[in-house]
């Protein structure tokens, strides 16, 4: 409904606010519609209540937070530098088969490849002042069930993909958190890959729409849930900590994201491309004191 209405927004020639910009005009809000506001923020507090009553026991230790380790955040950080190098790899092998008019795109993110491996190093940097719980581990909006007031988190198993014995490793819940952020993400770009309902034509309009629409929301999400677990002993104390670890967690979770869609989904690699530039040039403008 929110790119129909940008679309129609387009056919009456608004020409003096033809896309949106990083500012949220009263316009823009009532289009992206206060529902979405409302089940977002919702969603972040049951995320943070959710995470809360995963790090509430002390008295079984399957479920006891723990301190974090500089050899815990040096494990954490190889695994995804791991991952980072495997699926920069795959993209480089399988580049022919990377649709034509998403190529630059891909080449263009392999040339990040230092800069990303650099942003994934900052984990090892300082020791963090957080604690590991047990987390969803699978966490995105297909783990949802809406009630039509209210949300039901299911499917505790973790990702299918790893053992038993790592699924059972405690984790930070910002790891669960950047899961919902990649899924929202998502959320906002996949209307843009079904040619059932928007015209290959119309992307390039309506892609400004659907990163302000993201942009909007996560804000909401984020700050909905900072505020539900505000003092927790899992989350850092110190505010570039957090940043530090979600930034990773988020570029970790986008780069995943490639390998899969390289490897079932070539025509959907524009999500995680795009996404992957837009991480790093948010890095950039932090390192230069503009975020």
């Amino acid at each position: 409904q929110y790119t129909d209405r940008a679309l129609a927004r387009r056919e009456e020639k608004k020409e003096a606010a033809a896309l949106p910009g990083e500012e949220l005009t009263p316009e823009l809000l009532e289009m992206m519609n206060a529902f979405y506001h409302e089940m977002v923020a919702l969603l972040g507090r049951r995320t943070a209540e959710f995470h809360l009553a995963l790090s509430s026991r002390s008295d079984d230790t399957d479920f006891l937070a723990e301190p974090f380790t500089l050899l815990y955040q040096r494990s954490v950080y190889q695994s995804m530098r791991s991952r980072a190098k495997k699926t920069f790899d795959l993209l480089r092998r399988n580049l022919e088969s990377v649709p034509e008019h998403l190529r630059g795109e891909a080449e263009a993110v392999l040339a990040l490849e230092p800069e990303i491996l650099g942003i994934l190093q900052k984990f090892v940097l300082r020791k963090f002042s957080a604690m590991k719980t047990r987390i969803h581990g699978d966490y995105h909006l297909g783990q949802l069930l809406f009630t039509g007031n209210d949300f039901i988190i299911i499917d505790f198993e973790g990702e299918p993909v790893k053992s038993l014995s790592e699924r059972r490793i405690k984790q930070s819940p910002l790891k669960d958190v950047a899961g919902m952020v990649r899924s929202l993400y998502y959320a906002a770009n996949v209307v843009l890959m079904q040619r059932t309902h928007v015209r290959a034509e119309d992307i390039a309009y309506l892609l400004p729409w659907a990163q302000a629409w993201y942009r909007y929301h996560v804000k909401i999400f984020l700050d909905s849930y900072m505020e539900g677990v505000q003092g927790a002993c899992f989350l850092p104390t110190d505010q570039e900590e957090i940043d530090i670890m979600l930034q990773a967690f988020l570029l970790d979770k986008a780069l995943y994201e490639l390998g899969y869609e390289v490897n079932n989904r070539p025509e959907w690699l524009s999500i995680p491309l795009r996404s992957i530039d837009e991480l790093v040039a948010e890095e950039r403008k932090k390192a230069k004191g503009e975020g």
